[in-house]
């Protein structure tokens, strides 16, 4: 009896020690599992684009096209603070300042990307010769082509999910 208590209490210990290790190991290794080599673009295995289901090409002229919609999804800058610091360890990037990027939206809430997603959210640096308000700009094109009926929504959001700095080039609006 007393020799399957020890077994049993020993048992548990390993347990919980590799528990301990794998979580550890596992948190270590997520530290900076985003590459940096696909800027100015998000790694795409971490932040491939998500949607809002909501938005439809049967609903923008609701949603989307509406002025002022996308403040009505915008997340809270509270969330998306807290978002931008874990992903920038994730990316291990160098520059830990805050002030230094824009957590932005992969596929854009002016297209109907999903607000809170991590999936389509990351820390877009605002330095480099591509940066966050160069595509703030293809964004606002994208979504005029959009709304007048130049472009379906499928094709500005695979466009700019794929790269939005071909974005406007590979739809013909640049």
């Amino acid at each position: 009896m007393r020799a399957t208590r020890r077994l049993t209490a020993s048992t548990a210990s390993l347990s919980l020690a590799v528990a301990g290790l794998i979580l550890s190991t596992g948190s270590a290794a997520h530290a900076a599992s985003c590459s940096q080599s696909y800027l100015p673009l998000p790694d795409p295995t971490c932040q491939p684009g998500a949607y809002n289901p909501d938005v439809t090409q049967d609903t923008i002229d609701s949603t989307i096209c509406v002025s002022g919609w996308t403040a009505t999804v915008r997340p809270s800058t509270s969330y998306t603070n807290a978002l931008k610091v874990k992903q920038i360890a994730e990316y291990g990037y160098s520059d830990t300042s805050t002030s230094d990027y824009e957590e932005d939206h992969q596929v854009p809430l002016e297209l109907g990307g999903a607000p809170k997603d991590a999936k389509n959210l990351w820390p877009e640096p605002r330095y480099g010769d591509e940066t966050a308000s160069n595509k703030d700009s293809v964004e606002n094109k994208l979504k005029k082509a959009v709304c007048n009926g130049t472009v379906t929504l499928d094709d500005a959001r695979s466009a700019i999910a794929t790269d939005w700095t071909t974005a406007l080039s590979s739809l013909g609006l640049s």
